[in-house]
């Protein structure tokens, strides 16, 4: 599958952020529901006054309610609108956009990058506390409360089980076609002095739900409802386990998409779109 961007067009990287209350997820959907995506093309469209709708390409589809702190997503514009806006494109979509989505930076992407297919990895946090009284109002946006004490210790020995390459199927929501299979390098958690506890979940790539039903399944670890070998067992099965739950959205935050140096994003770019298979499966569709 070719990613060449077309004569006369200019690959535009943009970096953003936004608080995902009241968005319905990253992606367009029919029937007008508010999405990052669709906010920030039609920012696009007022500020350069054009009469198309040029398409984003993002690292990290988010779902409903997730947030994002640093987002990256490219879009491909006409070589003549991108040098008569590019100036002052930034400050022109600040002006326009809505206070909960913000573009830090817009730039020519070097060659190569796919703000998607070039991501080597991409790096989550889910917050939560086990506070008796609850949550800090101030951050009630951003943490899920859990009503029973955790044992961060009893929830890292469970994470390293889980850590490496394997097919994810048991903690993600299948989708037609697409593979389950992942690497996940990091997973792992930490208490700060205030008792937010913090889980850094960081991968290649993220299936449907995979990050929010391993944060379930080590909550139960961590309460002391499951032993901590069992999200291991879990994830062996292969099959979606119904004592697995998938926790609430805005406990989620996308922190940070990695890429590889400038000379290896056409490589990266071809190498993800390729099928992937563990030793003994069936080969999926990427």
């Amino acid at each position: 599958m070719s990613d060449e961007v077309k004569p006369g067009f200019v690959r535009v990287r943009l970096d953003l952020s936004y608080d995902g209350k009241d968005f319905s997820g990253w992606a367009k959907q029919a029937g007008g529901r508010r999405t990052v995506q669709g906010e920030i093309e039609d920012a696009l469209r007022t500020v350069t006054r054009s009469g198309t709708t040029y398409e984003l390409t993002v690292a990290g589809r988010t779902d409903a309610g997730v947030h994002a702190r640093g987002q990256v997503a490219h879009v491909d514009l006409p070589s003549e609108l991108w040098a008569e806006h590019r100036e002052k494109l930034l400050k022109r979509l600040a002006g326009r956009l809505s206070r909960d989505v913000r573009i830090w930076s817009v730039a020519e992407a070097p060659e190569g990058f796919n703000a998607r297919f070039s991501a080597i990895w991409r790096r989550y946090a889910y917050r939560v506390t086990d506070n008796p009284g609850g949550v800090d109002p101030l951050l009630r946006g951003h943490v899920l409360w859990h009503d029973w004490p955790l044992d961060v210790a009893a929830m890292n020995e469970a994470s390293a089980g889980l850590v490496g390459e394997h097919d994810f199927a048991a903690y993600c929501k299948k989708r037609d076609g697409a593979t389950t299979i992942r690497t996940l390098q990091q997973l792992s958690w930490e208490r700060d002095p205030s008792g937010v506890i913090t889980a850094t979940v960081k991968a290649d790539a993220f299936c449907h739900n995979m990050v929010r039903s391993l944060v379930g399944a080590l909550l139960f670890v961590g309460d002391g409802h499951r032993p901590a070998e069992w999200p291991a067992k879990v994830l062996a099965a292969g099959v979606r386990d119904s004592a697995v739950h998938v926790v609430r959205p805005h406990g989620l935050t996308l922190e940070e998409v990695g890429y590889p140096a400038d000379e290896l994003l056409a490589a990266r770019n071809k190498e993800a779109r390729n099928r992937r298979s563990l030793p003994g499966l069936s080969t999926g569709c990427c």
